[in-house]
């Protein structure tokens, strides 16, 4: 199959992703973010999360004209009251995301087009070390991702290919299964 690059595919303005990379190639800087994200506790397993601005290249970015509200809470076998999925099912949920957005970008920078694709994920979680029970670890011992796609002019060596290509660059899986320092502190307020 010969890659062919037009103005748009599979909703990837794709003349726009050269540009980036290539201006990321030229300057480094151009490529580090920091994200943030908030939560508030309103009451028993229920809270309040908000995205809001992030910071490209040292700059705050103002591109967001308000917050993205989620709302986050457990199942009622968990003592919530389902107002929300739970913080393991939204770790499930980015790295959904992360797969999906990856594939159709780099689809569209060698020319696939995708007429359809999903992801499913899930993961098996034992909450006994969560309740400080002696038990397995207190996040997930596996986690399984299913990508369906379809695709109108690419073989399915191509799809395979690809989707070995989005895993090994996955920001989300990487997270998930390379360890990550995390620094937490508390503010008695």
């Amino acid at each position: 199959m010969t890659e062919t690059i037009t103005a748009s595919t599979n909703g990837i303005d794709v003349p726009r992703l050269v540009e980036t990379i290539e201006a990321i190639g030229d300057d480094p800087a151009l490529g580090s973010f920091t994200f943030r994200a908030r939560s508030a506790w309103q009451q028993g397993t229920y809270n309040i999360g908000q995205i809001g601005t992030f910071t490209h290249a040292g700059n705050e970015d103002a591109s967001r004209a308000a917050s993205f509200v989620l709302h986050g809470d457990e199942p009622p076998v968990l003592l919530g009251e389902n107002k929300g999925p739970n913080a393991v099912e939204l770790i499930l949920q980015a790295l959904a995301f992360c797969y999906a957005v990856g594939f159709a970008a780099n689809a569209a920078a060698k020319g696939i087009e995708i007429e359809h694709m999903e992801y499913e994920v899930e993961g098996d979680l034992d909450v006994r070390a969560f309740l400080g029970m002696d038990g397995p670890r207190a996040g997930f011992a596996r986690i399984r991702a299913t990508g369906r796609v379809s695709s109108p002019n690419a073989s399915r060596e191509q799809l395979e290919e690809l989707c070995r290509y989005v895993q090994e660059t996955s920001p989300v899986r990487d997270c998930l299964v390379d360890p990550v320092p995390v620094e937490t502190t508390l503010e008695v307020v």
